[in-house]
């Protein structure tokens, strides 16, 4: 049910489409965590209608994964849509920000990541993560 891609409709064994989608599934969400991971990238979601692949990003800084009028976001369409072969208009990315980011490890963790790289003291920067 995650992903739709051209499989659908040919006839594959469950197998290898439950395979598929999950390698879709972790390419996306690679892609997105190295693309995203100064924005708070906390994961994703996809969703297959009929006609389209949604993909919701799930962020902190919601803004910051749109970009500038959107741009950002349109890259991140495009370059889905030509590493996996999809026809123009069947991908649609959207950004849906974190309700509790003190609940997802994975912002905390790009948090801290990016308070010791600031060079902030180990102490102080766990502490911030932690009461944030």
């Amino acid at each position: 049910q995650k992903q739709a891609c051209n499989m659908s409709a040919l006839n594959i064994s469950k197998k290898r489409k439950f395979v598929a989608d999950g390698v879709f599934y972790s390419e996306l969400n690679e892609l997105f965590s190295r693309q995203l991971a100064e924005d708070g990238y906390a994961g994703l979601e996809v969703r297959v209608t009929s006609a389209t692949i949604e993909i919701i990003i799930k962020a902190t800084r919601t803004q910051d994964v749109l970009g500038e009028k959107g741009q950002r976001i349109r890259e991140l369409t495009s370059v889905v849509q030509k590493r996996f072969n999809f026809p123009e208009g069947a991908v649609e990315i959207f950004a849906d920000r974190v309700a509790n980011r003190g609940l997802n490890a994975q912002t905390q963790a790009e948090s801290l990541k990016y308070k010791l790289l600031g060079g902030l003291a180990v102490r102080r920067a766990c502490y911030g993560v932690l009461r944030f």
